[in-house]
């Protein structure tokens, strides 16, 4: 006997959109990402100097300065990957080739005003909803989840 079920009620579709780009682990790719991303954020709906692509944009800046800092191998790649689901929720991903230097937590207390460094994991931590490090065969990924208010985006038709 063969029965076929029909969808009580039409679904709307997902729309989850996705950006991925590979950079060299230096400095200047580190700030290239966040260009590209605050640029991607645009195109999803997420206009250039709202406080959602500034806060996103923040948290792409320090988590692609750790990977060239402390996750930097010679000669491998970084890379950058950003999802944007319909809901309004952003995933950060930045995968570097060093899976021997994982992350810290986040120290108790802030550093020191005269300090350099120290405040990147406070500041993803304290702007993103959730966020952590995920163990790959090679490498590891630093990701970070943060709430957008995104514009629905028209594009005018072609002729």
């Amino acid at each position: 006997m063969h029965t076929e079920t029909q969808p009580s009620a039409a679904q709307a579709p997902l729309t989850v959109r996705v950006f991925r780009q590979r950079f060299s682990a230096t400095r200047k790719a580190a700030r290239l990402a966040r260009l590209l991303a605050v640029h991607q954020f645009h195109e999803w709906g997420v206009p250039y100097g709202s406080d959602s692509s500034d806060v996103a944009a923040l948290v792409v800046a320090e988590l692609a300065a750790n990977a060239v800092t402390h996750g930097r191998v010679a000669g491998r790649d970084f890379e950058l990957r950003l999802v944007l689901e319909a809901g309004g929720l952003l995933r950060v991903e930045i995968t570097d080739a060093r899976a021997d230097r994982c992350l810290p937590a986040p120290p108790p207390d802030a550093p020191p005003p005269e300090a350099e460094t120290g405040r990147g994991l406070l500041l993803v931590e304290a702007l993103a909803e959730t966020w952590g490090v995920v163990d790959r065969q090679v490498g590891k990924t630093v990701w970070a989840t943060l709430r957008v208010t995104a514009r629905t985006v028209t594009r005018p038709s072609r002729p």
